[in-house]
């Protein structure tokens, strides 16, 4: 049972990385041909592209990180295990 909600987890962090690339295009075209008298244009949507691209990579890298640790963390305790077992 805990296998699954791990392989879910790993799933939805997936689509959540899909799903936050998607808004952070979305949103920085929608602010590159808004008009520059209401706070868009282009340098502000590449200023959203390039802030919003960060922010999904560090995101991503830490709950991808946090996957990581919990699978070293379990094939250390199997190592430990067989070792444990051979003598």
């Amino acid at each position: 049972m805990r296998d699954f909600f791990i392989n879910s987890l790993d799933k939805i962090v997936g689509l959540l990385i899909i799903l936050l690339s998607a808004a952070v295009v979305i949103g920085g075209l929608i602010t590159m041909f808004t008009s520059p008298m209401a706070g868009g244009g282009f340098i502000p949507g590449i200023a959203v592209l390039v802030g919003g691209g960060i922010y999904v990579l560090v995101m991503g890298g830490f709950l991808y990180l946090g996957l990581g640790i919990y699978d070293n963390t379990k094939r250390t305790a199997e190592a430990t295990e067989r070792l444990a077992n051979k003598g």
